[in-house]
């Protein structure tokens, strides 16, 4: 596509939670798209969504948005264990498609649907919007001019307590151990894992150790691991879902200094040489996913290069299943 006049239309499939201020306005703003549709199981929620974003058309059924000539490009929104499914459906019709992250479950059904969108030669992009965002382009710029030196090591460290729907028994898809294995951790550490991957490059040796601590669900709730990028950088990293506190730090050591953020937190990020202190406070838009929506139209208009892409989502779901220990 290389028409800037053309407005690309649309529609979202599970037009959910993560829709709703995250990333469905984004496709509004973004000067050359339009949402035209949105799909939902629940015909009434799918109702409600598309009448309070001013959305022409709604539905329950996933093939109708999809195979609508109407309808320009998909963006699956849906939990992992459908993603498949429907991305699947989106490259049989030919369509750009943006899929909310992590690619899918597992590594093999990661590679089934980058093969499918190779094979059909159609852009397929991914919800790590975090390689879009300013603040980890300073970190990532900082990287690469040297503020630390040569790059030895990154740390992380997630950490949160039980929460309210945990501590009840209720039933939360994230914490399924047939959708997602390694419960709050397919969902959290999979946007850490990948920005680690843009910042140093791509992963080489990755081991991990995932066990469930507290009983309260089927998923694991603590995992920790190593690893090695492929420029010889090490890693280590710990998640754990039943701590007494919330925490949320990287820290990343060079040979003349270090960087210290967070991967969720808003706060800022510290740069440390020496005695000298250099801080930088980068603020998020208000819906998170605005500038990776903006790069998608950059490549889809003028061929400029996403940063998350299915290759780079599909490493990143190798590395999920290494560290949980998938065959």
């Amino acid at each position: 596509m290389t028409d800037t006049d053309k407005v690309i239309r649309w529609g979202i499939i599970g037009c959910g939670a993560v829709t709703e201020v995250k990333s469905g306005p984004a496709y509004q703003k973004t000067a050359g798209f339009e949402l035209t549709a949105v799909m939902r199981r629940d015909l009434k929620l799918a109702r409600s969504y598309a009448q309070r974003h001013n959305v022409a058309k709604f539905s329950d059924n996933a093939a109708d948005i999809i195979n609508d000539t109407n309808i320009d490009a998909i963006y699956i929104a849906t939990p992992p264990d459908s993603h498949k499914h429907y991305a699947l459906m989106v490259a049989e019709a030919g369509k750009p498609c943006c899929i909310e992250k992590p690619l899918a479950s597992s590594y093999q059904e990661s590679l089934a649907i980058e093969q499918a969108f190779k094979k059909a030669n159609v852009p397929l992009f991914v919800a790590y919007y975090r390689r879009s965002l300013p603040r980890f382009n300073k970190v990532k710029n900082l990287l690469e001019s040297k503020a630390i030196g040569q790059v030895r090591h990154i740390s992380w460290q997630l950490s949160k307590p039980a929460n309210t729907i945990d501590l009840s028994g209720q039933y939360n898809w994230r914490t399924d151990k047939s959708i997602a294995a390694g419960g709050y951790f397919d969902d959290l550490a999979s946007h850490g894992l990948d920005l680690f991957s843009f910042l140093l490059g791509d992963f080489q040796q990755v081991s991990g150790i995932a066990t469930n601590q507290q009983g309260l669900y089927s998923a694991f709730d603590a995992v920790t691991a190593c690893w090695q990028h492929e420029s010889g950088v090490t890693g280590i990293g710990s998640w754990n879902f039943g701590g007494a506190a919330r925490q949320d730090s990287v820290t990343i050591v060079g040979s003349e200094g270090e960087l210290n953020f967070s991967v969720f937190d808003e706060v800022p990020i510290v740069l440390t040489q020496g005695n000298s202190r250099e801080i930088f406070t980068i603020e998020n838009p208000k819906n998170i996913q605005l500038y990776h929506v903006g790069n998608i139209y950059q490549q889809l208009i003028n061929g400029q290069q996403h940063p998350s892409n299915g290759s780079s989502a599909l490493h990143t779901s190798w590395v999920m299943d290494k560290i949980l220990a998938v065959n």
